[in-house]
């Protein structure tokens, strides 16, 4: 059997870290639909120019569509062994869809791994990250408050609120443009709308586990470890 994971977390709660040391350990990919939707820009296939096509024209991608983008990305050889899924599925007839399509190989989903996190914190790690343009090493203006200069610097004309700046080491480090309060918030809202019916889902069928990631990043790869290794057992 192959080994099938949904990850599911809100923002800050460390899906992207956890589902790298996913793929690490157990030599499945970390199959993101956001990553899948910017591979289709560039590829020229039918379904890339059918999905270039809905994309252009503004309107949103529907489940039949995201359904063919998945499938075709589970088709692929590196995927044989089974996939981390992050980003998918984002809503009930998804869900279903990827439960049917798995049963027609044979295959089921061993686990949805739920990083659970609250929403303060969650707040504080998307609000607060700040980046070095030249390392690629990413700090958190919170946790490390005693070791960096952080400002607040108002806009010349006051068109916009005062902008977060943010020295270590006197390098000045970057922010990410959509990590300003509002948009961090409705993040942190569409997650609560979009996932609370998939987590009552999943735990319905008795997939759902709970990881605290409110916890050092090692700690909580060990959780997912013990987790995965007791669901394929």
């Amino acid at each position: 059997m192959s080994l099938y994971l949904i990850i599911m977390g809100v923002q800050g709660a460390g899906k992207g870290t956890q589902a790298a040391y996913i793929h690490e350990t157990y030599a499945i990919p970390h199959v993101s639909t956001g990553d899948l939707f910017r591979a289709m820009k560039t590829r020229t296939d039918d379904l890339a120019l059918e999905v270039q096509e809905i994309m252009n024209s503004g309107n949103l991608v529907s489940d039949e569509v995201t359904n063919k983008v998945l499938q075709d990305r589970l088709e692929q050889d590196d995927a044989a062994a089974g996939v981390i899924l992050d980003g998918y599925p984002r809503n009930i007839d998804q869900a279903q869809w990827l439960e049917t399509y798995l049963g027609s190989k044979g295959e089921s989903l061993a686990a949805v791994l739920l990083l659970e996190l609250d929403y303060y914190t969650a707040f504080k790690r998307a609000f607060g990250r700040v980046k070095d343009g030249t390392t690629g090493d990413v700090y958190n203006i919170y946790t490390l408050a005693d070791q960096m200069d952080v400002e607040f610097v108002e806009h010349p004309d006051g068109t916009y609120p005062p902008r977060i700046q943010a020295t270590l080491n006197g390098t000045e480090l970057e922010r990410r443009k959509d990590d300003h309060a509002a948009s961090v918030v409705k993040r942190i809202d569409t997650f609560e709308k979009t996932t609370k019916p998939l987590i009552e889902y999943y735990e319905g069928k008795g997939l759902l586990i709970r990881i605290d990631a409110d916890q050092p990043i090692d700690a909580v790869s060990g959780a997912i470890k013990a987790a995965v290794d007791k669901a394929k057992s």
